[in-house]
């Protein structure tokens, strides 16, 4: 039978339904101790945190800091993928609204050509130069009109202080997903961020990129304003916004003065509470590269910095006094101890009355030097409605506005060029080699071992669980459907992103045709899983601990996959082996198959992405986040897999 007329068979084999009968064998027992995935990642965050550890103790001079704070920028700037030069602001003041004391200017400005900022201007009465803070929004779908928010500009405004509050992309006027009402289209600003930070990973940046980018133009508008002293620049912001203040007082040095709140603890003690957050909070291999969360405070070093926290916080206030001791101990060293400290007040998650009074204190004590204690006081805050900049309330319904997918797209297409010289430049093998390095493909063990777990009589085939090690942290849990009667000369692999037991239906059909088959739950599936799935991003925080630690889900399943089929060709000798895979699984998939295509007879990928490239400029991609690879995109896309793989070997069989 023709490779040809296989496909049309398995392509009519996926189409076919049966009942909901499960007819997977578990391998693990309920009373086995087995590691999900996550928690082999886990462990290894915990000795790269360990390693990081070391290196920081070993900071012992002025000289030293110095060398450890270059190095970490270097690679932080690195890791973003690099900011874009710097273009006019074309800045706009489009109302103005008088308060006592101070007025509040709605400005816009460009931070991109044609990718706008909105913002609040919180300007004091009376004559400047006046300090500036730049007020960093968390993750409010109102943003800049968000009470907290508006009560961080009213507080610094009433000090003597300018304050910009402006709006993250995803949130406020600035969400870069709409319908065509130009409503939200997702309920969350997390989800945003998510969902922008596909595309972006794809082409080697981050949903951090922007958001520190905008922070940086954002004090170079505050630098365009006669009102304000450009030498003396605080930022402050809660939770998402703790968190952009953290990266951009550790990265630019225009920042005199910082206060992140309720959002600095340790990589540690984050990992063993919540685990990592959203799309902007990992930066790809810092793990690896040793950069903890204190590290954004000793990149600083020793400018002047406040840790605001709460003590019911979720982000955990025992990393946040952890952080503080490593801050403390470094500033000591260089002989300013006093400029750094951290508050601690009773509360959840949030800026508390005594936070931003003292926020607002440490920044008065080093902006105006001032060291006075200011009042704790509930600020009345305005209509939202007053602090808008845009007519219809969204920069996306502005003419020719670029959004953050956009962007990423038009990056996209810049690479097609860079591809295409690599691919002049080098060999099949050396392209191979290239793609393992990228992926992050773990080293294959040499020894193989299929421990037989149970086995049962179904009929016309029977059912083998096994447990294989090659190597691994985690056994794989694999289910080997064997026909009663003699086997054809196929054996079938198959790849199903729900794992084995998605996997059943196809196997039992494929095994009453006579073939083998061997079903599978990928590091992450099935009994290797935590379940925790979210539409659209799939297993977003196994992702995220993975990409933390400079590794891929895709690389971790691709070695899955090439253990799998040694295990197929030595224990069923002279067969043909074929790949069938569903879903996101088909990149893994494609990726085994480039990467060793003489393991395979044939490919046959299901409802799986045809390329990364289509996928990075849309809002809605096919690709999950879970199956991104960090700057895949400046080396290869899935057709170059294609071709590597054999492009007679590979077919796509979507509905």
């Amino acid at each position: 039978m023709s490779i040809r007329m296989k496909m049309v068979i398995l392509v009519a084999l996926f189409s076919t339904s049966l009942s909901s009968a499960q007819e997977s064998l578990n391998c693990y027992s309920k009373t086995d101790v087995h590691a999900s995935l996550y928690e082999t990642l886990q462990a290894q965050a915990y000795l790269a945190l360990d390693r990081r550890q070391e290196q920081f103790e070993a900071i012992d001079s002025a000289a030293a800091v110095a060398t450890y704070q270059e190095r970490l920028r270097r690679e932080f700037v690195t890791r973003l993928g690099g900011f874009p030069d710097r273009h006019p602001l074309n800045s706009k003041v489009m109302k103005t609204v008088n308060a006592e004391g101070y007025r509040i200017e709605n400005v816009i400005f460009e931070s991109q050509p044609q990718h706008h900022v909105t913002a609040n201007l919180y300007l004091p009465t009376g004559d400047g130069p006046f300090p500036a803070v730049v007020v960093s929004s968390g993750h409010s779908r109102t943003a800049k009109t968000a009470d907290y928010n508006q009560r961080f500009g009213i507080m610094m405004a009433r000090h003597g202080m300018v304050a910009l509050c402006f709006d993250p992309i995803g949130q406020g006027e600035r969400s870069q997903i709409l319908n065509d009402q130009g409503a939200n289209l997702v309920d969350g600003t997390t989800t945003e961020h998510f969902l922008m930070g596909i595309g972006s990973i794809l082409v080697g940046r981050n949903t951090a990129t922007y958001r520190v980018y905008d922070a940086m133009r954002s004090i170079d508008y505050l630098a365009t304003r006669p009102e304000v002293d450009s030498s003396r620049i605080g930022m402050t912001g809660c939770s998402g916004g703790g968190t952009l203040t953290s990266y951009t007082m550790a990265l630019d040095d225009r920042v005199l003065c910082a206060a992140p709140a309720c959002y600095l603890t340790t990589f540690r003690r984050l990992i063993d509470t919540i685990g990592p957050q959203d799309s902007e909070q990992n930066i790809f291999g810092q793990l690896v590269w040793g950069m903890d969360q204190a590290d954004y405070v000793l990149m600083r070093a020793p400018k002047p910095t406040l840790i605001s926290s709460t003590t019911q916080d979720f982000f955990d206030i025992r990393g946040s006094w952890e952080n503080f001791r490593q801050a403390k101990r470094v500033y000591g060293r260089l002989g300013f101890p006093e400029r750094v400290d951290l508050v601690e007040i009773d509360g959840t998650h949030g800026v508390q009355p005594q936070n931003l009074a003292t926020i607002a204190h440490w920044m008065q004590r080093w902006l105006l030097d001032i060291d006075k204690p200011v009042d704790a006081i509930e600020l009345p805050v305005r209509d939202g409605a007053d602090l808008m900049c845009t007519e219809r309330g969204q920069v996306l319904l502005l003419p020719d506005e670029l959004s953050v997918f956009d962007l990423n797209a038009k990056y996209a297409k810049t690479l097609v060029g860079t591809r295409t010289e690599k691919r002049k430049s080098a060999t099949a093998d050396e392209l191979r080699k290239l793609v393992s390095q990228r992926i992050g493909l773990p080293e294959l063990g040499v020894e193989q071992t299929a421990n037989a777990v149970s086995q049962q009589q179904r009929g016309e085939y029977q059912i083998e669980a096994l447990l294989l090690d090659f190597g691994a942290d985690i056994p794989l849990p694999i289910n080997l459907y064997l026909p009663r009667a003699e086997a054809s000369e196929s054996v079938y692999l198959c790849l199903n992103d729900g794992g084995k037991n998605k996997a059943a239906e196809l196997a039992i059909r494929l095994v009453g045709q006579g073939h083998s088959v061997v079903t599978v739950d990928l590091r992450g599936q099935g009994e290797t899983g935590t379940g925790e799935f979210k539409a659209g991003l799939g297993d977003w925080k196994t992702f995220s601990l993975a990409y933390l630690l400079e590794q891929s889900i895709i690389g971790i399943r691709s070695a899955d996959t090439l253990a799998l089929s040694r295990y197929a060709s030595e224990q069923m000798p002279n067969r043909t082996i074929h790949l069938i895979a569903e879903g996101q699984s088909g990149m893994v998939a494609l990726h085994a198959a480039a990467l060793q295509p003489s393991r395979f007879a044939s490919v046959t990928l299901r409802n799986s992405p045809r390329d990364w490239s289509s996928n990075v400029g849309v809002s809605d991609p096919e690709v999950q986040l879970d199956h991104t690879v960090h700057g895949a995109l400046t080396l290869y896309d899935l057709p170059d897999l294609v071709e590597l793989a054999g492009r007679d070997k590979v077919e796509f069989a979507n509905e």
